[in-house]
C-alpha cells in the first residue's frame, strides 16, 4: 500500500493546526459535494508545458530524502506527490514510451543544477574518457561529463484504481534492467484470430516494478526488479496510455532534469 512520506518529526512531537478560524470560532465543515460542483476549475486548462512530470525512483543509503521524510533506502519515491511505496511491495506501471539520451552534467557543486546539454541517441557526442570514478568525463570540458540515461514513460497506478504519469530514469548499474525490459517488450507476443503471432504495443501490459538489494566488490545499493503483472483490460487505462505514448513521441512531454536526479542515482557504483 502507498504511503505519504510526512515530514519527520521534531522533538518526538507533530503540531497540529488550530481547527478555528481568524475570530476563535470553530471551522464549518465543507460538504465533498461542493468539490464536485466546482469540479476541474483552476486545472483542466492547464497543458503539458504547466506541469512536472515526476520522477519515480529507488530511493538509496544517500538519498537526501532520507533525512527529511519518513522514508527507507529501498522504497520506490514519486518526486512529485512524494509518496513512497515499499520496494518490497512494489507498483504496477504501464510503459508507454522510451528514450535514451546522453545528459552533459556540470561539475558536482557548480552550475545551475540543470543539465549543461541533453543529446538525444544519434546526435555527436563530445570526446570522453572514463575517470576513476567511473564517470566519462568530456576530454576539455572543465570537469563536465556525459550519462547514458534510459528514459521510460509510465503511467503509474495506485491501490485505488488513480493513475499518473511519471518518468523512470536509469543509468548506471540499472541501465542494464532498461535493456532488458526493452527486450521483455519487443519479445512480448499475442495471436491474432488466425492464432498468428503479432508484437502488441508497448504500452498493451501491466509490469511490476519492485525494488531488491544489490551488490558488487565496489558496494551496495537497491535496484529495480521488473517483472510482467497482467494484460490491460480497462479500455479506459489503454487509451490513456495510448494518448501518453503519442504526445511524447509528438515531443509534447517535456522533462525537468536536476540535480537531486544525479545526486540519488547508483551511479557511483561501478558496472
Amino acid at each position: 500500500m502507498a504511503r505519504r512520506a510526512t515530514a519527520k518529526k521534531r522533538n518526538g512531537k507533530a503540531k497540529l493546526p488550530a481547527k478555528r478560524n481568524g475570530n476563535s470560532q470553530p471551522l464549518s465543515i465543507v460538504n465533498p459535494s461542493m468539490f464536485l460542483a466546482d469540479a476541474g476549475i483552476g486545472i483542466k486548462d492547464l497543458g503539458s508545458e504547466d506541469l512536472a512530470i515526476p520522477f519515480l525512483k529507488v530511493l538509496q543509503k544517500m538519498s537526501p530524502e532520507l533525512d527529511d521524510l519518513d522514508v527507507r533506502a529501498g522504497d520506490i519515491f514519486n518526486s512529485v506527490t512524494k509518496d513512497a511505496v515499499p520496494g518490497k511491495e512494489g507498483v504496477r506501471v504501464v510503459n508507454c514510451a522510451y528514450a535514451l539520451q546522453f545528459i552533459e552534467w556540470e561539475p558536482r557543486g557548480t552550475g545551475a543544477g540543470a543539465p549543461h546539454r541533453i543529446y538525444a541517441a544519434g546526435d555527436s557526442l563530445p570526446e570522453t574518457e572514463r575517470g576513476e570514478d567511473n564517470k566519462d568525463y568530456i576530454v576539455d570540458g572543465n570537469g563536465r561529463y556525459l550519462e547514458r540515461t534510459a528514459q521510460h514513460y509510465v503511467i503509474v497506478m495506485d491501490e485505488n484504481g488513480f493513475t499518473q504519469q511519471a518518468l523512470i530514469a536509469m543509468k548506471a548499474t540499472q541501465f542494464k534492467k532498461s535493456k532488458q525490459w526493452n527486450s521483455a517488450l519487443k519479445a512480448n507476443k499475442m495471436k491474432d484470430g488466425k492464432g498468428i503471432d503479432f508484437t502488441p504495443p508497448r504500452f498493451s501490459h501491466i509490469w511490476l516494478l519492485k525494488s531488491v538489494p544489490e551488490e558488487n566488490k565496489n558496494g551496495s545499493w537497491h535496484g529495480w526488479e521488473i517483472s510482467k503483472d497482467s494484460q490491460i483490460e480497462d479500455l479506459n487505462l489503454y487509451q490513456e496510455a495510448k494518448l501518453f505514448a503519442e504526445s511524447i513521441n509528438a515531443g509534447q512531454v517535456k522533462v525537468q532534469h536536476t540535480r537531486e536526479e544525479d545526486l540519488t542515482d547508483t551511479d557511483n557504483v561501478p558496472f
